[in-house]
Parts: structure tokens; sequence; C-alpha cells
């Protein structure tokens, strides 16, 4: 190829590089300003938005995240001790108030009832051996005002006698001096006296024998009276007691079948079949999952407007925002959690910094929202109380 000619090569060249680019005008300028002006306007509109919700609204809805699920838990204890020979619950089982948890090993608690039984038909029959003891000393004390008429009669009787024997022998001492009654009827008068004297004091020793033995006779039947009383036999306090004791016998047998105290999700459950329990042991708990509530911990600076009665929406970390519960502030918490922590602070010692507490504030859900969005004790959950409404 022939060499090209330098100056034709530096002409193409100059052609070929764009032009500088021309300076900016006025009119790109004023319309930079006009975007920077709308720009500073709009933040501006933003804040005052802002500044007028937070003066009108901001101050009347407070939230806090530090919320969680709640519940009133039944433990399930054993009433009576027994070794467990069924179990009918497992962790995560729902129950019904009344359902069968387990049971315990029937035998002895049978056993006690039959001999209650027994004790309750022992003391019946002796409560009425004693009422009709009690009839027999009732006859036994007529029979002793009958025998004490009778020897009061034989009294009667034994003075008469010797009423006339002292007379017969008082005619018959005056007769001796003058020799009509002869020694013999004398003495005969005499022996007739002395023997009416003896039938006398004898009769008076019997009538006073019949007296005390009716009082011994009255004395028992007053004492049976006394524990009969005027009662029938079923009310009798022996019969009462032994019935009382029954009772109990048939109690810890209904106890050896555990039932479920509440509508709820069973929990920790504890026991196996063949294990020996004692009265008190822990055996599981059920959640009643139905009555669960939120206990949502505001800081104390948030509640200056929290009163009883005042709607709460919450959510859960469980469903997300989607899913909204609403309830009801249903109280207070007495104390902070601090306050009743294992080791509370102390401080009233040393360098002290202070610490925004927070306080527990209880919050209903409704039943409703519960049963199509179930939650679990725990779970957390994030409260807003509106504090304008009433």
């Amino acid at each position: 190829m022939a060499d090209r000619d330098p100056q034709i090569m530096l002409e193409e060249t100059e052609t070929m590089t764009p032009p500088p680019p021309a300076p900016p005008s006025s009119n790109a300028g004023a319309k930079r300003k006009r975007g920077f002006a709308i720009l500073g306007g709009v933040v501006l509109a933003a804040a005052a938005g802002f500044g007028g919700y937070e003066l009108l609204f901001g101050g009347r809805y407070i939230e806090t995240d530090n919320a969680y699920v709640a519940a009133e838990i039944a433990p399930v204890t054993a009433l009576s001790p027994g070794t467990i020979i069924r179990v009918t619950a497992v962790d995560t089982m729902a129950v019904k108030k009344g359902d069968v948890l387990l049971e315990l090993d029937p035998s002895d608690a049978r056993i006690a009832v039959a001999e209650a039984e027994a004790a309750v038909a022992q003391a019946l029959r002796r409560v009425n051996q004693t009422m009709e003891t009690g009839t027999a000393l009732a006859a036994q004390v007529q029979a002793s005002d009958a025998d004490i008429r009778r020897k009061q009669a034989l009294v009667g009787v034994a003075s008469a006698n010797l009423a006339r024997a002292r007379l017969d022998l008082s005619r018959r001492e005056a007769l001796v001096s003058g020799g009509a009654v002869s020694g013999e009827e004398l003495s005969s008068a005499r022996n007739a006296f002395a023997a009416a004297q003896g039938q006398l004091a004898v009769a008076e020793a019997d009538l006073a024998q019949a007296r005390a033995a009716r009082g011994s006779a009255t004395g028992q039947s007053n004492a049976n009276a006394a524990m009969v009383g005027d009662t029938a036999p079923g009310e009798n306090p022996d019969v009462l007691a032994a019935k009382a004791r029954l009772e109990r016998a048939r109690l810890d047998l209904a106890r050896t079948v555990i039932r479920a105290p509440v509508d709820g999700v069973v929990t920790q459950r504890a026991v196996q079949v063949g294990q020996r329990v004692a009265a008190g042991t822990m055996l599981m708990t059920v959640v009643p999952l139905a009555e669960a509530h939120v206990d949502a911990n505001f800081k104390e600076g948030q509640l200056r407007r929290v009163v009883p009665g005042q709607p709460v929406e919450l959510t859960s970390d469980l469903y997300g925002s989607g899913v909204v519960y609403h309830g009801r502030v249903a109280g207070f918490s007495g104390s902070t959690g601090s306050a009743l922590a294992l080791i509370p602070a102390q401080n009233a010692t040393g360098n002290w910094i202070k610490v925004v507490q927070r306080l527990p504030v209880r919050v209903t859900l409704d039943p409703k929202e519960l049963q199509a969005h179930p939650l679990r004790v725990g779970l957390s959950m994030t409260a807003t109380i509106d504090t304008g409404a009433q």
C-alpha cells in the first residue's frame, strides 16, 4: 500500500473527534431548582403531617412487643396413693373436663369400702340393740315400782301385826299380876311381839332393797337413753361417724380414676404405668387454651392513661401481622417483675443507676378469635393499647 499523506490523516482525525459539550443553558438550571423546591415542599409536608399525627394521635396508642401468652394452668395431682395401672393421656392431647387421664389400682380402696360398709351395719346393730336394751330397762323400772308397792304393802302388814302383838303383850302383862294369864301365855305373847318386830324389819329391808334396785334400773335406763337420745338409729352419732368413714372410703375409691379438671391440652406428663405415686404427686398439667390471656409488659412511663376496659389489638409471631386479635385491658399486676425476682435488686446500696421498670398488664382475648387461631402459652405477642377509648 502506498504511504498516505500526513496532512490527509490529520484532517480525518479531527473529523472523527466529537465536539465538546455545550455549556448548560439557563432553562436546565431553572428546572433543577424547581425540582429541589418540590422535594423540599414534600419533605416539609411530610414532617408537618407526622408532627400533627404525633400531636393529635401519636400519644394515644402505646405498644410493646414484650408480651406473652399465658393461662391459668391446672395441675393434675394424685389425691390418694396408689399404683398406676392405666394412662390414657399423652402430651399435646386435647381433653375435655371430666375425661379420664389415668387410673390407679382400686383394690385397696375397694377393700376399705367393704370394711366401712360393714362398720356402718355394725354401728346400726349396736344402736338398735341399745334401743332394745332401753326398752328392757324401762320394763325393769316398772317392775321395780310394782315390787316397791308390794313390799310397801308387806311393811304395812308387818306394822299391823306388830301393833297387834304389842297390844296382846300389853294386855297379858296387865293380867299377869291378877293371875289371869299364865307365864306360858305371857311368853308366847312376848315371842309373838318379837317375831312381829322382826317381820317388820325384814319387810322394811326388802322395801329399801326394792327402792335401791329401782334406782339402779332407773340409772341404767337414763344412761341408755342418753346414748340413744331422741334420734332415729340412722342419725345416731356412732352411725353417722361410720357413714362418714364409708363416704371417705368411697371418695378414695373414686379418686383412683383421675379426670381432667378443665378443658385444655395435656402437657408435662411425668408418670408411667406401674409407677407408685403418693398423695400430692404431680402427674401432669392441663393448659386451658380457650381461656388464654396475654401478659403485656409495658414501661412504667407508658401507663399514665391506661385503665381497665380499654381495647387492645394484638398480633402474634406465630401467625404474623395478618391475624389481629382484639382484647381488653383486664387489670394490672400488683408489682413489677423485678420486685418479685428470686434475687431482687437492692437499689439502696452502692452506685445506683435508674432502670425503667415494666409492669405486667393482663389482656383478655376474644374466645372466638382464639378458637379460630389457637395460641400456646409462652408465645410472643405484640400489644397496642388505645388509651383514647374507654
